[in-house]
């Protein structure tokens, strides 16, 4: 079992829309993750628009790949490293520390994480 950055089981982040990199509700990794989508965040305009002005838009639709579009209050699985650029740029959403994976500890200090928790 995955484990969350508190030290506890790896918690679900959202099934509707369903995130995660497996798409099965959780912020899961592996090798083939290369992005490392890990922090279970809740999603707001200004990280929605930070993250589309970095080449990354996450409010298009692209039925294609299943892919809903987002919009604020929905949960993802955000790479550690762009949740990381967004604090340092004072637009971090809100996150969930029990449903965020450990590795996000790589990039993300756990007080920049608590600091912005909407959990524990």
């Amino acid at each position: 079992m995955a484990k969350n950055v508190l030290g506890g089981d790896l918690e679900p982040c959202g099934f509707d829309p369903l995130t995660g990199f497996f798409r099965n509700g959780c912020c899961d990794t592996g090798g083939e993750d290369v992005g490392v989508h890990v922090v279970c965040a809740e999603m707001t305009a200004d990280f929605l628009a930070f993250s589309q002005l970095r080449g990354n838009d996450l409010v298009t639709p692209r039925p294609e790949i299943g892919f809903p579009g987002l919009r604020e209050g929905d949960r993802w699985c955000v790479c550690a490293s762009r949740w990381q650029e967004a604090f340092e740029a004072g637009v971090a959403p809100p996150v969930h520390l029990a449903a965020t994976h450990v590795r996000a500890l790589e990039w993300c200090t756990l007080d920049a994480l608590r600091a912005h928790a909407r959990d524990g």
